[in-house]
């Protein structure tokens, strides 16, 4: 009974972020032709074009529910394939359940039917709130453990590990990760008097940039961004190692507060604010509206995921290059590691189920863990290596030499340990406080109010969201 309770205030959380303003709660990698939108509701979730095949009769079988549709999906497919095929006593099979929430909703309906699927691949947004669902997971490292599978947490770059750790403790498989970049048109550099090759790297030089593009009409906007909570508040506040919240953001303890209405947070979204007065920024909306503005040409510079690179190289019809975010030159120690969205595969629990089924889930988790795996995946699909072997092995295999720029997401990465305020965030049904933020954001965009009372307000009803979820989970 407290088992089911217990599931069902989490699906009435869901249920109320799919039903809110803004439905795509996390930013996630990009299908080659189109915006990002695995974690996107709102519109009708693709299918999967790979036929799933009859088990083979004999071997241990798994269920593994993905939220990733074609072409995305159609990688991931042929991965779990190949490791069917490389053993002859574990099957994987893999199942498209939609978009990201659509993946949650079904994992959570069928765990209180007593038939939850082996593995279910979660957006990263709802990390809190499967580790606070104890009874349903069962933890990557307590699966090693138990089966005798080496999972060795310390493959992973540290920005991706931690994220989906407790302590040195790895509670979910890390699987698909992305980061923020800034991408420019060179083109337009050219025909504004800027050098293409020295693109800006702090703030007042994205800011002189983006006026002069405007001014000298090279292009009709001169910056804009994708996911604004992601690239404006969650790594932004990473890049200067300044808190998004406390207990490490939310990593050591459910009682965390929200601290972003600090002095800087306010005066990046005033420095946005005069932007939009001088008409050198652009606010494209929420979530992945934006993208669209940088390889149409309106934009001349845009703060997108790395997973949208594949996007833009195939739209964009001029020389575009792209660089790391930029950062306020006075604020000491920045910029650091930026931090991760995506998605990472969970361990479900469910009655019946046998110790070989959770071997095979563990002998799945090592085979995608493999350099050659991972290097695969980051190579076909725009997601970063999340492991030093990938990115050993794409570098062995010449894919950056023919592809520039493509290593920068992984530098960015890692170019610092993190820290505290760089590891990642945790909070408490932190899809709503981003709906939260944006409109907070738009008020002050429009003139409606200061940024300091955008940045208090959105504080102030976020710690409100994350009360609740305390009670709930406590």
């Amino acid at each position: 009974m407290k088992r089911t309770i217990l599931f069902v205030l989490i699906l009435l959380a869901v249920l109320f972020v799919a039903c809110a303003p803004a439905p795509t709660p996390a930013p996630t990698a990009a299908p080659p032709t189109k915006a990002p939108e695995p974690t996107k509701p709102a519109a009708p979730a693709p299918t999967a074009t790979t036929p799933r095949p009859t088990p083979p009769p004999g071997r241990i079988t798994v269920e593994f529910w993905f939220g990733l549709g074609k072409p995305l999906g159609d990688v991931l497919e042929a991965v779990v394939m190949d490791f069917n095929k490389s053993q002859t006593k574990y099957y994987v099979d893999p199942i498209f359940k939609g978009a990201y929430v659509d993946t949650m909703n079904a994992a959570i309906a069928a765990y209180r039917a007593g038939k939850a699927p082996h593995i279910v691949q979660m957006f990263e947004v709802g990390t809190a709130t499967m580790m606070a669902a104890k009874g349903a997971i069962k933890p990557v490292y307590q699966l090693a453990k138990e089966t005798g599978v080496n999972l060795d947490s310390k493959i992973y770059i540290p920005a991706v590990r931690g994220y989906y750790s407790e302590g040195e403790n790895m509670i979910s498989m890390p699987w698909n990760s992305s980061t923020p970049m800034m991408y420019y048109n060179k083109d337009a550099f050219k025909k504004a008097g800027l050098d293409p090759e020295k693109p800006p790297k702090t703030w007042t030089e994205v800011r002189a940039a983006a006026k002069k593009l405007v001014d000298t009409k090279a292009t009709a906007c001169g910056l804009t961004f994708e996911w604004p909570t992601w690239t404006q508040l969650e790594n932004f506040s990473a890049l200067h190692n300044v808190p998004l919240a406390t207990k490490t953001n939310g990593m050591t303890g459910m009682d965390a507060e929200l601290k972003f209405n600090s002095d800087l947070h306010i005066r990046h979204l005033q420095t946005l604010m005069d932007m939009t007065k001088e008409g050198s920024f652009k606010y494209g909306g929420r979530d992945g509206a934006a993208t669209v503005l940088f390889p149409s040409g309106e934009c001349g510079i845009i703060h997108a995921s790395s997973a949208a690179r594949a996007r833009i190289k195939n739209e964009s019809k001029f020389e575009w290059g792209v660089t790391f975010l930029p950062y306020y030159d006075d604020v000491k120690g920045a910029p650091i590691n930026s931090i991760i969205g995506g998605a990472s595969l969970w361990v479900m629990n469910s009655p019946g189920r046998t110790a070989d089924e959770y071997k095979a889930v563990a002998e799945f988790f090592a085979y995608i863990s493999k350099p050659e795996v991972d290097a695969r995946w980051h190579q076909e699909t725009g997601y970063v290596p999340i492991t030093h072997g990938g990115n050993d092995k794409t570098k062995a295999d010449g894919f950056y030499a023919k592809n520039p720029g493509a290593d920068l997401p992984y530098q960015q990465l890692t170019r610092t340990q993190p820290t505290e305020n760089s590891m990642g965030l945790r909070l408490g049904n932190m899809p709503q406080i981003r709906i939260i933020v944006y409109e907070e954001w738009e008020k002050a965009f429009q003139g409606q109010q200061t940024a300091k009372q955008a940045m208090d307000n959105a504080v102030k009803r976020g710690n409100e969201v994350l009360r609740e979820f305390e009670k709930t989970y406590k």
